[in-house]
């Protein structure tokens, strides 16, 4: 295999870790995360050769995302919101009615978090990064990512103890794909 074959290979591999992590970022808003993993894509195809091999295509595809996501905030200002009653709603059936709230009520107190630790946890608890992969993607030292890692668990705990999650009008049973918007998937091993 020549190198584009092989970069195109691993590239390829982690679509579905790119996508969970645009929607992590976009995280109110599924379609602007799927056109953040494209448009990635895109860029990382047309920058083929800024990537060094052997080293981590994970990390270097979410810096893609990332700055992506960050200059897209900065022009967002010009576009406005899809009302949301013209979203698709559907009908899901849960056999345990009890695990759809729970996992409803995590995914509101996940979104209560400030961004930059949101990201955080999300990244390394969720994606199954390490700190220092983490620190690669945002940019951030090894220890603001710990620090925000530890600062959202203390603040999910206190969420929790004080009862005060907002409410948000999605209902229960979307609060698994309304989750994994925001998990960044971990490579297969």
């Amino acid at each position: 295999m020549t190198a584009n074959q092989d970069f195109r290979r691993e590239l390829a591999g982690l679509i579905p870790q790119m996508r969970a992590f645009a929607r992590s970022l976009c995280h109110a808003d599924r379609e602007l995360g799927d056109d953040l993993a494209q448009d990635a894509l895109e860029r990382a195809l047309k920058a083929s050769d800024s990537f060094t091999p052997g080293t981590n295509m994970k990390a270097w595809t979410f810096m893609i995302i990332r700055n992506q996501f960050y200059s897209h905030r900065r022009r967002s200002w010009r576009s406005c919101a899809l009302d949301p009653d013209t979203a698709e709603r559907s009908l899901v059936a849960v056999s345990n009615a009890s695990a759809s709230l729970e996992l409803d009520e995590l995914r509101r107190a996940l979104a209560m978090l400030p961004d930059d630790q949101r990201e955080a946890l999300t990244l390394i608890g969720a994606g199954g990064l390490s700190y220092e992969e983490a620190s690669a993607i945002t940019g951030a030292a090894i220890g603001t990512i710990k620090s925000r890692v530890s600062r959202a668990r203390d603040r999910l705990a206190l969420i929790y103890a004080e009862g005060g999650i907002a409410r948000d009008g999605e209902p229960a049973h979307r609060a698994m794909e309304l989750i994994m918007r925001g998990v960044p998937m971990h490579a297969a091993a």
